[in-house]
């Protein structure tokens, strides 16, 4: 027996089931063929509890009238993207993502432009798509029912390409964020046991390390259709979306599907210039820039000394290093780069949101 959700005016709501086999009638009388939706679960086994997992998405996809959902781990090996890439090649019309940032991403990258739809089951430390979209955090059940009964909202991947030292230049996809830098110096010396225990706070211990040992480096960027430019930064940030743990709005104007990267120059001058940085992001940018009040408040208390953060945006940028650096997206670490071109992929990924 199927319970009917009422609707806000008291009637019946048809289930996601009802609606399918409307569809279906529709299409029989217009004597078009119907294909019977799959869904696939790609998890990291370490992070999730498949079986708590299986319980909620089997009798959902059932429900909606979807076909029996396919099972994949991820590995070290393969961390989503291959498989992932195997599943939309097969037709698959949707995707669950349930593990870490990394995995989302990873994920992410396997359905680039397929048009299959990713669905999160945030899992991780930082969940930080689901965080910039609004989604559910820890509410399973609610984003299982976001999968079935939501609607696809197309967004733009960020695109690096990493050259190194030596080996051939990589291509990578990111959600979120790429920092080059500090930022990834602390993601790449981040204690996983503390992690684990305290979650994103284990990144403060990391950074609280790495700060005295940061030095700024010199490089060399350019924009699209622009000309060259050097600069010494501590961290360089390229944001698709800017929100992190904490409602920490880092990149405040970082819009996830405007066909842009928003671009953030970290230049403290010591540790007091990273107190400024600090209360950029932290207080102008995540508190003061929600009101016309607080806006005139930073306006009026900038003294017109050395900016600490810079912002830029552009479709793609390219910097040169003139020392390698560590590289890092969507939290992961990705090594040391001597060059990087960063740019976006507009609308090459759907994601599973509330309808409206």
């Amino acid at each position: 027996m199927t319970i009917e959700a009422a609707g806000p005016d008291g009637a019946a709501r048809e289930t996601p089931r009802q609606i399918d086999e409307v569809r279906r009638a529709e299409n029989a009388e217009a004597g078009t063929p119907t294909k019977t939706r799959r869904a696939a679960v790609v998890y990291n086994p370490v992070k999730v509890r498949v079986a708590d997992l299986r319980a909620l998405i089997e009798p959902a996809a059932a429900e909606a009238g979807w076909a029996e959902t396919q099972w994949v781990e991820t590995s070290v090996e393969d961390p989503g993207e291959g498989v992932t890439r195997e599943l939309a090649r097969s037709g698959i019309d949707m995707v669950f993502a349930a593990g870490g940032d990394g995995t989302v991403r990873s994920v992410a990258q396997g359905l680039r432009d397929s048009g299959a739809s990713l669905a999160i089951i945030p899992s991780g430390t930082g969940n930080l798509l689901a965080r910039n979209l609004n989604l559910p955090l820890s509410d399973v059940p609610a984003s299982v029912a976001i999968a079935f009964q939501g609607a696809d909202r197309k967004i733009d991947l960020g695109i690096v390409t990493i050259g190194r030292e030596d080996g051939p230049d990589e291509e990578h996809a990111f959600l979120v964020m790429a920092g080059m830098g500090i930022d990834a110096t602390i993601m790449a010396n981040t204690n996983p046991a503390l992690k684990k225990a305290v979650g994103w706070l284990a990144y403060v211990d990391a950074g609280m390390r790495a700060l005295p040992k940061a030095r700024p480096f010199k490089i060399r960027y350019q924009l699209r259709g622009r000309h060259e430019h050097t600069a010494h930064v501590s961290t360089i940030l390229f944001g698709n979306c800017g929100t992190l743990p904490g409602n920490i709005e880092l990149l405040p104007d970082a819009v996830v599907d405007d066909g842009l990267l928003d671009i953030a120059f970290l230049q403290p001058k010591g540790v007091f210039g990273w107190v400024q940085v600090w209360r950029k992001v932290r207080w102008e940018n995540s508190a003061l820039a929600k009101s016309s009040l607080g806006r005139t408040i930073v306006k009026a208390t900038d003294n017109g000394g050395p900016k600490m953060v810079t912002y830029l945006r552009s479709e793609s940028t390219t910097i040169v290093l003139e020392e390698p650096q560590e590289i890092e997206l969507d939290g992961d670490e990705f090594g040391r780069a001597t060059r990087a071109r960063f740019s976006t992929d507009a609308g090459a990924l759907l994601v599973r949101v509330p309808a409206v």
